[in-house]
C-alpha cells in the first residue's frame, strides 16, 4: 500500500531550514575584531529552560489528578452523579487530547519557548475561572478552556527541553527529570487534592495551580532561548484536526449518555474517524505525518504510552470513587490511600531514566509493561467486598511501579525517533495518544461501575490487563538494538 506523498514529512531542504549563520551577527566578522560587532550572548542555561518546562508540565499532570479526589465533594455541590464526574474528567482530558496536534505544530511553527509562554498564561487564567465557577455547566466549559490551554503546553515544553540540550546523553537525562516533573505532581496530586478538597472545597485545586502557573512564566522569561529549528510554511490541519475532535468526543459521549444519544454519538464517531482519515490522505501539511507512523519504535512508544495512561489514570479516577462511595473514605483519607501508589513513582521514574540512558528504551519499558500487567491481574483478585481500604491502596503498588518505569523510556524512545525540528509534532502526537486513552478510560471504566463498583471495577481490571500485556509483546518485538526509531532526518541534517 503506498502513501501520498503528501502524508511524509517535508524535508528541511525548504525555504524554512535555518541558515547556518548565527542570528546574533554577520558571519563574517572576525572572533578578534573591533568592538563595533555585537557582544556574543553569555552561555545558554539550558536548566532554567528544564525547571520552567516542568513547571508547566507538573501544572497540568497535578490538575488531571488532584481534580479525581474532589469529584465527590463537587458532586454535592454541583450535582451531575457519576455520569456529571465523569465529564469533569473527560471535559478537561478531551480538549487536552485534541488540540495536541495542531498545538505541537504551533511549537514547530513559531517557536516553543513563545508557544509554551501563551499556553501557562492561558493556563493561569482559566484555572481561575474554573475556581469561580457557579454551576457545573460553566465548570465544564472552563475545563474545555482549561484543556486548550494545557494542550499547548504540554508538546511545547517538551519540545522545550529537547531543543535546550543539544547533547544527546545530557538530553536523555533532561527528558527523564521532565518525565520526572510530571510524575512527582501525579504523585502529589491526590494527597495535596485531598487536602485542599478538606479545607477548601473543591475550588481550592484550581485556585492552588496560581502561583506555580505565575512562577513559571517568571522563570521562562529568565531562561536563554538557543536558536530553533523552525518550520515556516505549514498551516494547520483544520480538517483535521476538527474531525479528530469530533471522533473522540463522540466516542466518549456515546460510551457515558443512554438512549437516543449513545447511538447518535455512535454515528458521529465513525463519521468523524473516517473524515479524518479522509483528511489526512488529501491534505498536503496533515496534522499527523504518516512518515512519523512508520517507525515501529515511534508505533511501540504510542501504544505503550496509551497503555500507561488507560492504567494509571483510568485507574485513579475509578478508586477515587470507589474509595469514597463504596467505601465511605473522606477525600483526605482517599488521597493519602493513593500515597503508596505515587509515592514510589518519582523515585521509579529516576531508575527508568537511569535504565534507558545505559541499555536504551527496550528494557525498561518490557519489564514496566510485565510489572504492570501482573499488577493489573494482582489487583483484580485483591478487590472485593471484603477487602479493606489499606489493602487495595497497596495492591495498587505493582501496577503504579510499572507505569513509572514505561513512561520515561517511552518519552525517550519517541523523541529520540524524529528529528529535532519535529520535535514539537512527535511530542504532540504522543500526548494526545495518551491523553485520549485516559479519557475514553474513564468514560469507559465510569460506565462499567455504572451498573455496581463491585463487578464495574473488575471489569476494568481486567481491560487494564489485556492493553499493558498487548503493549508488552509490541515492546518485546522491537529490536534488541533498536532504541531509536527510523525517522530519518531530513536532508541536510545530522
Amino acid at each position: 500500500m503506498t502513501t501520498p506523498t503528501g502524508n511524509q514529512l517535508p524535508p528541511a531542504a525548504t525555504p524554512s531550514a535555518p541558515s547556518p549563520a548565527p542570528a546574533t551577527g554577520p558571519a563574517t566578522a572576525p572572533a578578534t575584531g573591533p568592538a563595533t560587532a555585537p557582544a556574543p550572548r553569555p552561555a545558554a542555561r539550558p536548566a532554567v529552560a528544564l525547571v520552567a518546562a516542568l513547571l508547566g508540565f507538573s501544572l497540568t499532570s497535578f490538575d488531571a489528578s488532584a481534580v479525581t479526589v474532589s469529584l465527590t465533594s463537587l458532586g454535592e455541590d454541583l450535582g451531575g452523579g457519576i455520569a456529571g464526574a465523569q465529564w469533569v474528567v473527560d471535559a478537561y482530558t478531551l480538549a487536552f487530547a485534541g488540540l495536541m496536534l495542531s498545538s505541537g505544530l504551533l511549537a514547530d511553527r513559531f517557536g516553543a519557548a513563545r508557544t509554551y509562554g501563551a499556553g501557562l498564561a492561558a493556563f493561569v487564567v482559566t484555572s481561575a475561572l474554573c475556581g469561580l465557577a457557579p454551576s457545573l455547566g460553566w465548570l465544564l466549559a472552563g475545563r474545555v478552556a482549561q484543556g486548550a490551554a494545557a494542550a499547548v503546553i504540554l508538546p511545547s515544553s517538551l519540545a522545550l527541553v529537547r531543543r535546550a540540550y543539544s547533547r544527546p546523553e545530557a538530553r536523555v537525562r533532561a527528558l527523564a527529570v521532565w518525565a520526572t516533573g510530571g510524575s512527582v505532581a501525579v504523585a502529589l496530586a491526590p494527597v495535596l487534592g485531598g487536602a485542599l478538597t478538606t479545607a477548601w472545597g473543591w475550588r481550592g485545586i484550581f485556585f492552588a495551580t496560581l502561583p506555580l502557573g505565575l512562577a513559571a512564566l517568571a522563570l521562562l522569561a529568565r531562561a536563554d532561548r538557543p536558536a530553533e529549528p523552525v518550520v515556516r510554511g505549514r498551516r494547520p490541519d483544520l480538517a483535521g484536526q476538527l474531525t479528530a475532535v469530533l471522533a473522540v468526543t463522540a466516542l466518549s459521549v456515546a460510551v457515558i449518555e443512554h438512549g437516543a444519544v449513545r447511538w447518535i454519538a455512535a454515528g458521529l464517531a465513525v463519521l468523524g474517524a473516517l473524515g479524518f482519515v479522509r483528511a489526512e490522505r488529501r491534505t498536503a501539511e496533515p496534522a499527523v505525518p504518516l512518515a512519523l507512523l512508520r517507525g515501529r519504535a515511534v508505533a511501540t512508544a504510542l501504544l505503550a504510552g496509551s497503555a500507561a495512561s488507560t492504567g494509571f489514570f483510568g485507574l485513579v479516577f475509578l478508586y477515587s470513587l470507589f474509595f469514597q462511595q463504596a467505601q465511605g473514605n473522606s477525600a483526605l483519607e482517599t488521597g493519602l490511600l493513593f500515597l503508596p501508589m505515587t509515592s514510589l513513582i518519582a523515585a521509579t521514574n529516576v531508575v527508568s531514566g537511569r535504565l534507558t540512558a545505559r541499555y536504551g528504551a527496550r528494557r525498561p519499558m518490557l519489564a514496566g509493561q510485565v510489572l504492570a500487567t501482573a499488577g493489573s491481574l494482582f489487583l483484580l483478585l485483591a478487590t472485593g467486598p471484603g477487602t479493606s481500604s489499606v489493602a487495595l491502596a497497596f495492591a495498587l503498588v505493582p501496577l503504579a511501579l510499572g507505569c513509572a518505569l514505561t513512561v520515561p523510556a517511552l518519552t525517550t524512545l519517541m523523541m529520540e525517533a524524529v528529528p529535532a525540528a519535529r520535535a514539537g509534532v512527535a511530542a504532540g502526537v504522543l500526548n494526545a495518544a495518551r491523553q485520549n486513552m485516559a479519557g475514553l478510560a474513564t468514560a469507559v471504566f465510569g460506565s462499567l461501575v455504572a451498573g455496581g463498583f463491585a463487578s464495574g471495577t473488575r471489569a476494568s481490571l481486567a481491560v487494564t490487563a489485556v492493553v499493558f500485556a498487548g503493549a508488552a509483546l509490541a515492546t518485546y518485538r522491537l529490536p534488541k538494538t533498536d532504541t531509536r526509531g527510523t525517522v530519518p532526518a531530513p536532508a541536510g541534517r545530522s
